[in-house]
């Protein structure tokens, strides 16, 4: 029995090992051409998917309600706006050789970035937390980020181009808002079905997410920006994004239960909070930097973005098993 129990404690996620071969499979046979084309559209199909069935499941009364809870936004808004840009500021402080001036200013964009949508949503829905208040919020990051973002980095980055894009605003109303929206007004046919077949939503979720981390790491590959440094810079570079992950997760996992929230509320602020987005950073930058650095400085959202899919699945199993006894504590 013991030996039973230790194994079940010491084996590996399998959500987790879908990720590993899913980043497997893209450093081997990484999407190409019209490849790549068919792996975004799916993506952006699959995102879509996702959305339609989180507005379908969700009352109008509960996302209503959702909206109302604004000490929870500005919270998660703090965290993404407020505290990491301040935390990505730090980095100039490093050692000269540590980081090169142009990953330094990549990491300075990634915590300029909004919080990524619907992996925080997912991760959310897993762990058990407030779902209609992590659609909204991350929802509005990414809507308020399109101005905000472009504004932060101007304040502490010298860029050339026009932050604002129309582009991206349709993107985030058609790929987002829309299914959403739609999902709402289909719920009274297919509301009940939903609630009777979670197991459909839940399934969604990770089936997005693996094909985020597949469309990510492919387009990393192709354009060959794992290759231009060494594996030094790699791995200091790799030290600061965990470290600025950790910093933004704990200081939530500290202040928010002394802020009054609820255990479901809790679970969406840090997961909505300590998150940022790949889907929007990529465009963004291609706007806000000379393309010849473009590259470089992407890199480091790209790893973030690859390790905080991988720290939050396993937190959001975790919270999961928790949440059931009430105990958060141990998480993280």
């Amino acid at each position: 029995m013991r030996g039973s129990a230790l194994l079940a404690k010491t084996r590996l996620d399998p959500f987790i090992l879908g990720i590993l071969a899913t980043v497997g499979i893209a450093a081997l046979l990484p999407a190409r051409g019209g490849g790549a084309d068919v792996a975004s559209a799916v993506s952006a199909i699959g995102v879509g998917a996702l959305f339609f069935l989180y507005g379908a499941r969700l009352s109008t009364a509960e996302a209503l309600e959702g909206l109302k809870h604004w000490r929870l936004h500005l919270t998660i808004l703090l965290a993404t706006f407020v505290l990491f840009p301040l935390l990505g500021l730090l980095t100039r402080l490093l050692p000269g050789g540590v980081l090169s001036p142009a990953l330094i200013s990549g990491v300075i964009f990634l915590c300029a970035l909004p919080s990524t949508v619907n992996s925080s949503i997912a991760f959310t829905s897993i762990a058990r937390g407030n779902v209609a208040a992590a659609i909204c919020s991350a929802t509005f990051s990414s809507l308020i980020g399109i101005v905000l973002t472009p504004l932060l980095v101007g304040l502490l980055l010298n860029t050339t181009g026009n932050g604002f894009s129309l582009h991206s605003v349709t993107s985030i109303v058609v790929q987002l808002l829309v299914p959403f929206i739609a999902g709402q007004i289909a719920r009274r046919w297919i509301g009940g079905w939903i609630t009777r077949h979670k197991k459909v939503l839940g399934r969604a979720d990770r089936t997005v997410i693996l094909i985020v981390v597949y469309t990510a790491f492919s387009e990393g590959m192709v354009a060959g920006i794992w290759h231009q440094l060494s594996w030094v810079s790699l791995v200091a570079l790799l030290a600061v994004n965990l470290l600025l992950f950790y910093a933004v997760f704990w200081t939530l996992k500290f202040a928010v239960p002394r802020l009054g929230f609820s255990r479901e509320d809790e679970i969406a602020i840090v997961f909505c909070g300590s998150k940022k987005s790949l889907a929007s950073g990529l465009p963004m930058a291609t706007v806000l930097f000379p393309a010849h650095t473009v590259g470089l400085i992407v890199l480091p959202l790209m790893l973030f973005h690859q390790a905080q899919l991988m720290i939050c699945a396993v937190l959001a199993r975790r919270w999961s098993a928790l949440s059931q006894s009430g105990d958060l504590a141990e998480v993280g």
